[in-house]
């Protein structure tokens, strides 16, 4: 899907402009035109990409490759490769995607091209619909629009992180599965996957505030140093929330294994306590006694009494003995 925007000052905005207008459109230095590319394939976006005058490496790049965050200056305009990271609707709760959002930025005009629809620019888009003026200073400015929604879109994926370790230091100590252990690397996986777009990321809008671009207006740099900001707070939480994971992790194990060294515990005492008794038992019930040297003795009722409280006083006795040693 291609949709478009144009706004010219005392004029209606306009949309869903026909492609074959934008080079005429674009050489209008007052308006301002923004193109956004949805899923569109690349047979059907090259010919209009190819209308404004980008060079064919810049091209070949927005439809075909996948980079990290970068930016290309070609003079008149900025190549700009953003990603954004988004929750799949699924079974899967914390089923992830990372996709790219390639950017093009001309004196008077904004490009986007994207595969699935982003919330931040759709957000942008309507409030440029509603309320012209969201656009009237220039394209630079629209961008630091689009960015900074897109970087606070990850807010809602934070605190949703942040809210699942609660739960699951919870867990740990409470009802500890291999369903908290899963969760606790799922949550890592996530955290990583984020951390490898936010620095990059970060790079590059500190060019955007730092270095001296045609296409930037020198006030507006302001705009993408606080977007800049934001990225630096978000790696900072990120590196918090991955430190609070590996934690979790480490408190997982130990418990994981203080349980087990309670289990074993428990196990060896109830082995220990019943050592004796097998031993008696064991002895008692071998049967060569009568017929080797006439013990007759052995099967009268008083040593079968004083045998059974020997059974049940002996436990005791080393269970008061393990106790003393403060081994239980």
């Amino acid at each position: 899907m291609i949709r478009s925007i144009f706004f010219s000052p005392g004029k209606t905005a306009r949309t869903d402009i026909p492609p074959e207008e934008f080079p005429r459109l674009i050489r209008d230095k007052r308006g301002l035109l923004w193109v956004d590319f949805i899923g569109e394939s690349p047979e059907t976006a090259m010919p209009i990409l190819q209308s404004f005058k980008f060079h064919h490496l810049a091209i070949d790049d927005a439809l075909q490759e996948t980079h990290a965050p970068k930016i290309d200056d070609w003079g008149d305009y900025l190549y700009i490769v953003l990603n954004y990271m988004h929750l799949v609707k699924g079974t899967d709760p914390w089923d992830t995607e990372i996709d790219e959002l390639d950017i093009f930025l001309g004196r008077n005009y904004v490009i986007t091209h994207h595969d699935n629809p982003v919330e931040s620019i759709d957000e942008t888009w309507n409030m440029c619909q509603r309320d012209p003026r969201y656009a009237k200073d220039g394209p630079d400015h629209l961008l630091y629009k689009i960015i900074d929604a897109t970087v606070m879109n990850y807010m809602p994926i934070i605190e949703k992180i942040d809210e699942e370790i609660d739960v699951i230091e919870d867990q740990v100590f409470d009802r500890p599965n291999s369903q908290t252990l899963a969760k606790l690397f799922t949550l890592k996986r996530v955290l990583l996957a984020m951390r490898r777009i936010l620095l990059p990321q970060r790079e590059v809008l500190n060019k955007m505030a730092r270095d001296d671009y045609q296409v930037i207006d020198q006030k507006d740099r302001i705009f993408y140093r606080d977007i800049y900001d934001h990225l630096v707070r978000l790696h900072d939480v990120n590196e918090s929330l991955r430190d609070l994971v590996g934690g979790a992790l480490d408190t997982y194990l130990s418990v994981i294994n203080n349980r087990l060294n309670d289990v074993m515990k428990t196990l060896t005492l109830i082995t220990t306590l019943f050592m004796p008794i097998s031993f008696i038992t064991g002895f008692f019930g071998m049967n060569f006694f009568e017929p080797v040297a006439g013990l007759v003795g052995w099967t009268r009722g008083q040593i079968f009494t004083l045998t059974l409280g020997v059974m049940l006083g002996l436990p005791i006795v080393m269970y008061s003995w393990m106790r003393r040693r403060t081994w239980v």
